[in-house]
C-alpha cells in the first residue's frame, strides 16, 4: 500500500474515532410540574459549555455530539423556576433520557431577586432536607453501592462501628425512620431486617433503579406520618422508552442484572434480580455464620396522555442466615473456642418480605390527584436447637408475620399569588401474628421464665392531613402550616384522633438573595412496633391492657443557609432539639426501648408501658459541592446529645449518644475517564451497658441464654472507644460503540482502624469446647472475656457492564 493511501486510511480512522468519541446524546421532555403539559421553547444548556438547545412544540429536546462522561444541565423558561439536573451519565451505547418538570411561578416571584437553589429547599421543609443523586451513591467509597452507607456522609447521621446499616438520625433509635419509593411506603430497606427496628447489614434497594433520594432528618411534611427521626423519599427512574438495555454488576458481595425497555407505545419497565455470594466468601474465611440474600424489584410505568400517569412497582427479598457448624467440630482449629462461643448463641434465621404498590396520578389545571394502594408483608423465623443439632429439641423458636394493606388519596393544588395547598386521607388494614417459645431471664424476678405463646390481631388505622404554603414579600418570606392526625382501633387509648393531633410550622426568610434563615417546629407521633402491640401473656395482649399509646416527639429546628448556586455548592448550619415522651419502657428490663435496635433479632417482644421520656439536641454543619469542574465533595460535622430516662426517671445517655460525628467525602474526575474518591468518617464512642457476670455464668442461665446479660442498674455507664475509618475508591471507565465497561477498586478501612465493640462475655471451655464449671464458684461456669474488636482492611474489585 502506498504511503498516500496509508495516511488517508489513518486519517479516516482518526476522524471516525473522533466522531465515535463524541456520539453521546442527552434527550428528554420538559413539562409543567403542575399540569404535566409539555413546555415548548424551554432552554436546556450543558453546564460549563456553550452547548444548548430549546425544546420543541411537544416539549422534547435533544443534545448531541457529547463525549462520554458526566454532565450537569440547566433547564429554564420564562415564568418557571430554573432547575439543574446533576451528573447525567452519557455513553456511546445509549442516549441518556432525562425528563425535567419545571415549577411555574407568579409574576411577583418571577421578578424577585431571590436565588433559586439547585438543592432541595421545599416550602414545608426549609430545614433538615438533603438531596442525593444516584452517582453519589454508586461511587461512594466503602459504600458498596448501598444507600444506607451513602447517607453517612450527611450531618446528623451516625454510623455504628460494625457491618450493619442501622440508620441513626439525630440521636434517635433505628426504628424511627420511614421509607417511600415514588410515594409508595415500604417498611424496610435492608436485608436481614431487625424486626421492630429498621436496620440490617446489606441494602435491599438496587441503586441502578434510583433517580434521586430526598432525605428528611426533620420538618416532615404533613403527608408523611409515623416518623420521628427521618423520612427517605426514593425516586425510581422510568424504564427506557426507546429500546431494551441491560446492566450487569459483579460487586464485592453480590451479582445482579438489570433490564429496562419499552412495553408499549406509552409504557416501559425496569426490573432486576440480585444474589449474594457472601456465603462462599464467609466459608472460605472460616467465619461461623453463612448469610445468603436475594432480591427482586421492578417498576412499570404507563402514561396514556398528559393528564394521567400510572405506576406499578414491587420489591422483595429472600434472606437466609445459616450456621457454619463445621467450625465447632475441630479442636485443632486456632479459632475453635471463639467459634464455639459464637455458634452457641447465634440462631438460624430465615426471612422473606415483599412490597407491591400502584399509583395513579391525575393532572389538572391547578395541580393533581394522587391515588396510592399498596401491600407489604414480612415473614421472620428464628430458631435454635440444643447443640445446634436438629435432632435435639428446640431451645428457641420464633415465627412472626406482619402484613399491611394501605390506601392513600392526596390532592395537591398550585394556586394564584404564591399559594400552595395539599390535603388527603389514608387508611391501613394491618395483621400481625407471633409464635414465640423461648426462655427469658427475668431481671425483675431474678430467674429464668419460660415464654410460650401464640398471638394474632388485626387493626384498622386511619389518617388525615393538610398543609398550606404561601410566598410573600416578593418571595423573600415563605411560610408553611400543616397538620395531620392518626388513630386506630387497637385500643381506646389510641382511638381518639384529637390525642394525636400533629401540627407543624415552617418559615424561611431570605436575608440576601443567597442567604436564608430557616425554621421549623412540629409535634410528631409514631405507633409502637407490632411486636410490642402483639406481645401476649396468659392469652391476653398485655400491652393493650397497659394502655400503650403513640410515641410523641416535639421538635424545634433552626439555621442559616448560603447558596453558591454558580458553583453548585451550599453551606448550612442548623441547631435542633427533640423532646420524646410516651416511649415504650420495658417492665422487666427496666430500660427504654429507645436504647435497642442496633443488633439482630427482635425488638419489643415483651411487656412495656408508655412512660419513657427522652431528649436529643445538637448542632450540624454542612458543606456540599455537587459536581463542578470535575470536583465534588461533602464536609459535615454534628455535635449531638441523646438521653432517655432509666428506671428511676433519671436522664442517662442513650445508646446513640455519639457526641461528635465527622464525615469528609470527596473526589476528582480525571482525563481518560479515571476517577478517585475518598471518605473519612469519625464517630465518638457510643455508650454501652456492662454485663452482669455473676448472673450470666450461673449454669441454668448460661445453658439457655449463652450470652452475657446486661446489668441495667449500670445502664450505659461505659463507652467504647471512638471509631474512625478511611475508605477510597478508584474507577476507570471505557466507552465503546454498543457497550461500556466500568471497573472499580474499592478499599474499606484502608488504615486498618480497629472497630471497637463492648467486651464479650464467654465461659472457659475444655478442649472439646464444652463450658467448664468454676471450681471457686460451684453452680456457675468460669467466666472469660473476649475482645472481638477487629481492624480488617477490606479490598474489593467490581465490574459493571452496560449494554
Amino acid at each position: 500500500m502506498s504511503l498516500k493511501k496509508t495516511l488517508a486510511s489513518l486519517t479516516m480512522m482518526i476522524i471516525a474515532s473522533c466522531a465515535f468519541a463524541q456520539s453521546g446524546v442527552i434527550k428528554g421532555k420538559i413539562t409543567n410540574v403542575q399540569t404535566n403539559e409539555p413546555i415548548p421553547f424551554a432552554t436546556v444548556v450543558v453546564q460549563g459549555s456553550s452547548k444548548g438547545v430549546t425544546s420543541d412544540l411537544d416539549g422534547k429536546y435533544e443534545i448531541t455530539g457529547l463525549q462520554p462522561g458526566l454532565y450537569n444541565i440547566d433547564v429554564s423558561f420564562i415564568g418557571f423556576e430554573k432547575k439543574t439536573v446533576f451528573e447525567i451519565e452519557v455513553t456511546n451505547a445509549r442516549a441518556a433520557l432525562v425528563d425535567v418538570a419545571l415549577l411555574e411561578v407568579s409574576v411577583e416571584i418571577e421578578a424577585a431577586e431571590v436565588v433559586v437553589s439547585s438543592f432541595t429547599n421545599r416550602e414545608e421543609a426549609p430545614v433538615s432536607v438533603r438531596k442525593i443523586g444516584v452517582n453519589e451513591v454508586k461511587r461512594n467509597p466503602g459504600g458498596n453501592r448501598d444507600i444506607s452507607r451513602a447517607l453517612r456522609a450527611l450531618p446528623g447521621v451516625a454510623s455504628t462501628p460494625s457491618f450493619r446499616n442501622d440508620i441513626i438520625i439525630r440521636g434517635g433509635a433505628p426504628n424511627e425512620n420511614r421509607f417511600y419509593i415514588d410515594g409508595i411506603e415500604i417498611p424496610n430497606i435492608n436485608h436481614f431486617a431487625t424486626q421492630g427496628a429498621s436496620g440490617g447489614p446489606v441494602g435491599l434497594i438496587n441503586v441502578d433503579f434510583i433517580d434521586d433520594v430526598e432525605f428528611y432528618s426533620g420538618a416532615f411534611p404533613a403527608a408523611r406520618g409515623n416518623a420521628l427521626s427521618s423520612v427517605l423519599e426514593f425516586g425510581f427512574k422510568e424504564g427506557r422508552t426507546d429500546k431494551f438495555t441491560a446492566n450487569a454488576v459483579v460487586g464485592s458481595s453480590d451479582l445482579g442484572i438489570t433490564l429496562e425497555g419499552p412495553t408499549g407505545e406509552n409504557s416501559s419497565i425496569i426490573m432486576s434480580a440480585r444474589r449474594s455470594y457472601l456465603q462462599f466468601l464467609f466459608q472460605a474465611l472460616g467465619l461461623p455464620f453463612l448469610p445468603t440474600y436475594n432480591d427482586f424489584q421492578f417498576k412499570w410505568s404507563y402514561q396514556p396522555d398528559d393528564n394521567n400517569r400510572f405506576t406499578v412497582l414491587g420489591l422483595g427479598a429472600i434472606d437466609q442466615f445459616e450456621l457454619n457448624t463445621e467450625l465447632g467440630t475441630d479442636p485443632e482449629d486456632e479459632n475453635f473456642l471463639e467459634n464455639r462461643a459464637i455458634l452457641d448463641f447465634l440462631p438460624v434465621n430465615t426471612q422473606w418480605n415483599y412490597s407491591i404498590g400502584t399509583k395513579w396520578e391525575h393532572f389538572g389545571d391547578k395541580g393533581l390527584w394522587t391515588f396510592v394502594a399498596s401491600r407489604n408483608m414480612l415473614n421472620n423465623r428464628a430458631f435454635k436447637h440444643e447443640e445446634n443439632n436438629e435432632s435435639l429439641p428446640l431451645i428457641t423458636d420464633f415465627l412472626s408475620q406482619e402484613i399491611e394493606n394501605k390506601f392513600r388519596v392526596e390532592r395537591k393544588l398550585y394556586l394564584d399569588n404564591g399559594w400552595k395547598a395539599q390535603y388527603g386521607v389514608n387508611y391501613e388494614y394491618a395483621k400481625f401474628n407471633n409464635s414465640s417459645e423461648f426462655q427469658r431471664y427475668s431481671f425483675e424476678a431474678d430467674t429464668l421464665i419460660p415464654i410460650s405463646f401464640y398471638s394474632e390481631f388485626d387493626m384498622h388505622k386511619f389518617g388525615a392531613f393538610g398543609q398550606v404554603s404561601k410566598s410573600m414579600l416578593q418571595n423573600r418570606l415563605v411560610l408553611s402550616l400543616g397538620v395531620r392526625t392518626d388513630w386506630n382501633e387497637y385500643s381506646e387509648s389510641m382511638a381518639n384522633p384529637i390525642d394525636q393531633l400533629s401540627p407543624r410550622f415552617s418559615a424561611s426568610y431570605f436575608i440576601t438573595p443567597r442567604l436564608s434563615a430557616n425554621f421549623n417546629t412540629g409535634i410528631y407521633y409514631q405507633l409502637p412496633a407490632y411486636t410490642v402491640l402483639g406481645y401476649q401473656e396468659n392469652g391476653q395482649l398485655v400491652n393493650r391492657q397497659n394502655d400503650i399509646v403513640y410515641i410523641r416527639n416535639k421538635q424545634l429546628v433552626g439555621g442559616l443557609r448560603y447558596d453558591f448556586d454558580s458553583r453548585n455548592t451550599v453551606i448550612s448550619v442548623e441547631g435542633f432539639y427533640k423532646d420524646y415522651d410516651n416511649y415504650p419502657f420495658s417492665v422487666d428490663q427496666g430500660i427504654s426501648l429507645a436504647n435497642l435496635g442496633a443488633d439482630f433479632g427482635v425488638i419489643g417482644n415483651e411487656e412495656v408501658i408508655s412512660t419513657s421520656q427522652g431528649r436529643a439536641y445538637g448542632l450540624e454543619f454542612l458543606y456540599q459541592q455537587r459536581l463542578y469542574k470535575g470536583f465534588y465533595g461533602i464536609v459535615s460535622y454534628t455535635y449531638v446529645r441523646s438521653e432517655f430516662t432509666d428506671a428511676s426517671g433519671t436522664f442517662v445517655p442513650s445508646s446513640w449518644d455519639a457526641r461528635n460525628l465527622v464525615s469528609l467525602t470527596g473526589g476528582k474526575k480525571f482525563k481518560k475517564n479515571w476517577e478517585l474518591g475518598a471518605r473519612f468518617i469519625y464517630t465518638g464512642g457510643l455508650p454501652f451497658t456492662p454485663v452482669d457476670v455473676e448472673t450470666s455464668v450461673f449454669i441454668p442461665t448460661w445453658n439457655t441464654q449463652r450470652v452475657g446479660l446486661p446489668n441495667y442498674a449500670l445502664l450505659n455507664t461505659q463507652r467504647i472507644d471512638a471509631f474512625y475509618q478511611l475508605d477510597f475508591r478508584i474507577d476507570k471507565k471505557w466507552f465503546y460503540e454498543k457497550w461500556s465497561l466500568n471497573v472499580f477498586f474499592d478499599v474499606q478501612n484502608a488504615l486498618g482502624s480497629v472497630s471497637p465493640v463492648p467486651p464479650t462475655l464467654d465461659v472457659v471451655r475444655d478442649q472439646n469446647g464444652n463450658p467448664v464449671e468454676d471450681p471457686n464458684n460451684p453452680g456457675s461456669y468460669q467466666p472469660r472475656i473476649l475482645d472481638t474488636s477487629s481492624g480488617t482492611v477490606i479490598p474489593s474489585i467490581g465490574v459493571i457492564v452496560e449494554l
